[in-house]
């Protein structure tokens, strides 16, 4: 057994609580001791949503284990139901509380609540927090839709979709599903439920009445959406929309499940997007094949691995999950880059990994953040696990046309973008910049000189240069002029000559150029 300082995943019934607390009407149960009551601080504080989980606790202490812990619970889950009327409930119990075997399941439907009350067997001991959000969403799904019939589209009725995916405490959740609305109404086609945000169990009533389901997330729809496929025969996307050629592909896509024309929306896309032009800029050309390594959850590592390679001209030089559920997609996305995937969810590995593959950018989670901090690396973050700093207040998707500016500018200014720092790492050994000044915030301190370079140095001092020269001199532009002065002396002294004329100048420049 090895202690784990830091998690990238969460155990399952935190990812039952990020689709709870993302839904409206529902309210969760969680038979947990003292210790495992944790949602305030995690939804309020994190996230800085403006209102609570609907999280119950029954909050057990050491003194109640030798009492009937089993009331407790019943106790506490019709207390919850006489508070907060929910339209259903979902119950379980906390790693810690399944220790104790009481059934959560099965004692609150001794209860006979009025409402649909869905027990969930989280397996919190092999399991983790994306799969518990996909199992819990799942479970409402079919307990809400169970015996609803689908019938197709009357004719001339617009067509519509479901989005599937976005749930509370995720990277970008909020922005992300306004965006790809937009992607669709730009098909032409309405989104007739959004799910598990801010739905309620009778919204997910009607998912099978739409034509088709978005996957915005895998990790938490895929389960769902695969249940709708079988039972509604009701297809689902497949293509995230995260970077422009993925955008592209999900809106033909969206387009084919919806018997519409692509070609208004791809045109809108070309006309909206900023990043093509920006990434084919002259200081964006100066990054192309920069080494970037990519860890995160599967759906955001494959996604950034596509944007690095094809649309920003990054060279990926590590790519990785902590998502074994999904580590054959990621296995798939680094063969194509002729890498191995890094599957795993031990933070050290991934820093060893890291360190070992020497990239110029990091691409990760929160976790990643402090790994590339210690090791001096620039870094943007891609994917949960995430800090507040990650919940901006303003508008920041992912995905879509928007998402592909917002994802330009976050991975590239830690690269140095802007003339000024371009300029003095490119040319701060430079004599025409100040000497004395402070090197860029960006880059690594001056290096003192070495006694072989002082002594170069003063040997350069006691060359002159004949009057022709020094006018041939300032014909060089100014950012590299200090440069051929230093390359012509350095020249010049080793061969013995003690002034410079045109002739030095020039085959100074032929000697160098080589």
């Amino acid at each position: 057994m090895r202690l784990t300082v830091w998690t990238y995943d969460g155990p399952p019934h935190v990812g039952a609580m990020r689709v709870v607390t993302a839904m409206r009407g529902v309210h969760y149960v969680l038979h947990a001791p003292q210790g495992d009551t944790y949602a305030d601080l995690l939804f309020t504080m994190i996230e800085r949503r403006d209102r609570r989980p609907p999280v119950t606790y029954t909050t057990f202490k050491a003194s109640d284990l030798g009492g009937d812990t089993a009331a407790l619970f019943k106790d506490t889950a019709r207390a919850a139901y006489d508070r907060f009327r929910p339209q259903a409930m979902i119950v379980s119990a906390s790693c810690t509380g399944e220790l104790i075997q009481d059934d959560p399941g099965g004692l609150a439907k001794a209860l006979d609540l009025p409402v649909p009350v869905i027990p969930l067997h989280l397996n919190s001991y092999q399991r983790k927090e994306n799969w518990g959000a996909a199992e819990t969403f799942h479970a409402l799904v079919r307990g809400c839709c169970r015996g609803r019939t689908y019938g197709p589209r009357p004719a001339g009725a617009r067509p519509t979709a479901n989005i599937l995916g976005p749930a509370a405490l995720g990277f970008r959740h909020r922005d992300d599903q306004a965006e790809v609305r937009r992607l669709l109404s730009l098909l032409g086609i309405d989104v007739a439920v959004t799910a598990p945000w801010e739905a309620s169990p009778a919204d997910l009533v009607r998912l099978p009445d739409a034509d088709f389901n978005v996957v915005l997330y895998p990790e938490i729809a895929d389960t769902a959406a695969k249940w709708l496929s079988r039972t509604f025969r009701q297809p689902h996307t497949r293509t995230v929309p995260i970077g422009l050629n993925a955008t592209r592909d999900f809106l033909r896509e969206a387009a084919e499940l919806a018997g519409v024309d692509p070609a208004p929306a791809l045109a809108a896309v070309e006309a909206q997007a900023r990043m093509p032009w920006y990434a084919a800029s002259v200081d964006s050309t100066y990054l192309t094949g920069k080494r970037v390594f990519i860890f995160g959850d599967a759906t955001h590592a494959v996604a950034a691995a596509r944007v690095a390679s094809e649309e920003l001209g990054f060279t990926v030089c590590g790519l990785g999950t902590y998502g074994r559920e999904f580590a054959r997609d990621v296995r798939a996305a680094a063969d194509r880059l002729g890498l191995d995937a890094l599957i795993t969810d031990d933070m050290l590995e991934v820093e060893e990994a890291i360190a070992a593959a020497r990239p110029e950018l990091v691409l990760g989670t929160q976790m990643e953040r402090h790994i590339a901090k210690r090791l001096g690396l620039p870094c943007a973050v891609i994917s949960a696990p995430v800090h507040v700093q990650d919940h901006p207040a303003r508008y920041a998707p992912q995905m879509g046309i928007e998402g592909a500016n917002v994802i330009f500018d976050t991975w590239v200014h830690p690269l140095m973008m802007g003339l000024e720092e371009h300029l003095l790492t490119m040319f701060r050994d430079d004599p025409e910049f100040h000497g004395e000044a402070a090197p860029s915030h960006l880059g690594p301190p001056i290096p003192m000189p070495t006694p072989a370079q002082v002594v170069e140095d003063t040997a350069a001092a006691a060359l002159s240069w004949a009057a022709d020269a020094e006018l041939e001199l300032k014909k060089i532009p100014f950012f590299v002029r200090g440069k051929a002065r230093r390359n012509t002396e350095r020249f010049a002294a080793g061969h013995g000559l003690s002034t410079i004329t045109i002739e030095t100048l020039y085959d100074a420049k032929a000697h160098f150029g080589r």
